[in-house]
């Protein structure tokens, strides 16, 4: 159990997550907070349980009364030398049962709260920009998975005319070493012809066997041409400052949004983690009976 991910298929895979993940030098620097006897309790149930040892740091967070639920919230961060990750609990007022999960607040939109939080201003729009049903996909050029959710929806969309489809950046350069190079053709593109940028996407994921690092810029360059853009503006823009701000930005919001893999879409709000058309199909079909009945929720 040496990495973050490992960890979490034992101790965190039924949790939510509630922050991204940090450095392991943030986490080795951050002061350990002075425990009660209750997050004592916690950890030493946790360690237990899960045969956590020592070199995995667990920090139990102060509980906190959740309204009138009769509910303590716990925040625990689990360190291991490669990383952290946040997650939320919740421990009855007696101090006997610990919940795991989540937890909802069936009085309110579940889903308001992951809608607000997506930023779409000045992303490539697929579709009527005013369809009711709207289909965010966060994605990564290089990642084969992407590539299969690509080709579920150039089958299922046409299908769909009340749905609209937002790209969004999220190129995981550590295991993907030319998706940044993708990315930064595809702000390149919108710049110049918002049009022109859907082209690129088609033609990225149709040849994305052709890439490489080495070879990803001279691509993009071609495949810009193909797609009816000035190539001098261009590769003036691949090395520019405004495109490489745009995709940090994209990847600043997925963290907010707590994507941990590509492809992550939201469909008006509701997560799919991967290319499951079943899924994407299930979710349009539900929103738009919703939208032919006229319902809120």
């Amino acid at each position: 159990m040496n990495t973050p991910r490992k960890l979490l298929q034992l101790i965190l895979c039924a949790f939510a997550l509630v922050g991204p993940a940090v450095s392991a030098q943030q986490a080795s620097n951050a002061p350990a907070p002075a425990s009660s006897p209750t997050q004592k309790s916690v950890e030493s149930f946790l360690r237990y349980y899960y045969a956590l040892g020592s070199d995995i740091s667990i920090v139990v967070g102060a509980p906190v009364e959740l309204g009138s639920s009769g509910l303590l919230e716990i925040p625990v961060d689990v360190k291991t030398p490669e990383g952290s990750n946040k997650v939320k609990m919740w421990l009855t007022k007696d101090g006997r049962y610990l919940l795991r999960g989540e937890m909802s607040d069936i009085t309110t939109d579940p889903l308001a709260e992951t809608i607000a939080k997506i930023k779409t201003a000045n992303a490539p729009v697929l579709g009527d920009p005013k369809a009711p049903i709207t289909v965010v996909e966060f994605s990564d050029f290089e990642c084969p998975v992407c590539r299969n959710l690509h080709d579920a929806l150039r089958g299922l969309l046409p299908n769909y005319p009340q749905v609209k489809v937002i790209f969004k950046d999220f190129p995981i350069e550590t295991i993907h070493p030319w998706a940044r190079t993708a990315a930064l053709a595809g702000r390149c593109a919108y710049q110049q012809d918002p049009k022109a940028f859907w082209k690129l996407y088609d033609l990225i994921y149709d040849n994305q066997d052709l890439f490489s690092a080495a070879n990803a810029y001279d691509k993009v360059v071609d495949f810009a041409a193909k797609s009816g853009l000035n190539t001098d503006a261009f590769k003036a823009c691949l090395s520019g400052p405004q495109a490489a701000s745009e995709v940090d930005a994209s990847l600043a919001n997925g963290n907010e949004l707590e994507v941990r893999s590509t492809p992550t879409i939201f469909v008006n709000g509701r997560r799919i983690v991967g290319a499951d058309p079943h899924a994407v199909q299930q979710y349009l079909d539900y929103e738009v009976s919703r939208v032919k009945s006229g319902s809120k929720k």
